[in-house]
């Protein structure tokens, strides 16, 4: 699998791995949001194995495929976050764009070279998002069906990638899976994403920045239910199907920071900081915010049985308190990589570069 020591990667290597027995070679360049802190429960697993590697070179990962000889190759690597898009739209460009155009051509021609039964079970499952299909209204979901219309150019760039892997399926026969998914959140997550930076955030006392009014939507998914709906799509689906995969988690964003706050407070009883609701701050919309989103994922529901196991509320719960119990982990982060500062704003391009 492709970006393994990401957030979604992490729990899927974790899954597959210890509790569902498979052998996984983790691929990832390591950029900034890569944390293989997040690996450290499988580091030493016989059936887990990494190497670090751009998936921009082409002769790096045919290499990889010819010794590892993958029955399957999951998609995840990808930067993912909308804001640094905003400010540095070329790195998405090339690692979702260009990257994703590098592997799919080293897996056809690793697949062609496979026997025809190890050729037909062979899978190439590319992980996307909701947000190639844009901004919904007020009601209404997204569907496999729907119109491709990104916003971003994080948004953009994932679209671009989907399309090329349906075309090497078309014109190739590539025998390749897709998925979107919901917002995802979760243990393990790089704390620029809303609900990690609201919650360290609020730990330090600091001002929780809510983009706006906070009154936009979104289809919250728990990182190890994403994890488990890849799994059960990677063994399942047929070539050339695409699965939407939400979590039936619609929340604003000013009720999750809410949420948050609330469960601080009654984790933290002799915090100083205690309301936590109080240091909210309203800060200005980011470009391009899209309204909505909410994920349709019942064709996964009734063709291959997977269901969340967590609801919103479980799942945050156990997400805020995995960050109070795993200071550990996010501590070297916070007070050495990234500290909550503001990205993706109104920047040209020349203020941009110079960041």
């Amino acid at each position: 699998m492709t970006g393994g020591a990401g957030f979604i990667g992490s729990a899927v290597c974790r899954l597959f791995v210890a509790e569902l027995g498979d052998t996984v070679l983790n691929v990832d360049k390591l950029t900034y949001a890569a944390n293989l802190a997040s690996l450290q429960s499988i580091e030493n697993h016989p059936a887990y194995n990494f190497h670090r590697a751009d998936i921009c070179d082409h002769p790096a990962m045919a290499r990889l495929l010819a010794e590892f000889m993958p029955d399957a190759v999951l998609h995840l690597a990808a930067e993912s976050h909308v804001d640094r898009s905003i400010d540095r739209p070329g790195e998405f460009i090339r690692t979702n764009i260009d990257g994703t155009y590098s592997m799919l051509e080293a897996v056809l021609d690793y697949w062609r070279k496979l026997s025809p039964a190890s050729a037909e079970a062979f899978r190439f499952h590319h992980v996307s998002t909701d947000e190639v299909f844009g901004a919904l209204g007020a009601r209404g979901k997204f569907r496999e069906t729907s119109r491709y219309k990104p916003n971003s150019p994080y948004a953009a760039s994932k679209a671009a990638s989907d399309h090329l892997v349906r075309a090497w399926h078309e014109t190739y026969g590539l025998p390749v899976v897709l998925s979107n998914c919901s917002n995802n959140y979760g243990p393990y997550h790089f704390p620029e994403k809303l609900i990690p930076l609201a919650i360290l955030k609020a730990l330090h006392g600091e001002p929780i920045p809510v983009y706006g009014k906070g009154l936009n939507v979104r289809d919250w998914l728990y990182v190890e239910d994403h994890a488990r709906a890849l799994h059960t799509i990677l063994t399942g689906a047929k070539p050339g199907s695409s699965y939407n995969v939400g979590g039936d988690g619609e929340r604003t964003n000013i009720e999750v920071v809410r949420q948050i706050c609330a469960l601080l407070d009654e984790m933290l009883p002799n915090s100083p900081h205690r309301p936590h609701a109080n240091l909210i701050a309203f800060v200005t919309d980011r470009p391009a915010h899209d309204r909505r989103y909410a994920i349709d994922a019942r064709r996964l529901r009734r063709d291959l049985g997977w269901a969340p196991r967590e609801s919103f509320d479980t799942g945050l719960r156990k997400t805020v308190r995995w960050y109070l119990d795993n200071r550990h982990w996010w501590e070297p982060i916070w007070y050495g990589r990234y500290r909550g500062d503001r990205l993706g704003g109104a920047a040209t391009p020349a203020q941009a570069a110079k960041r």
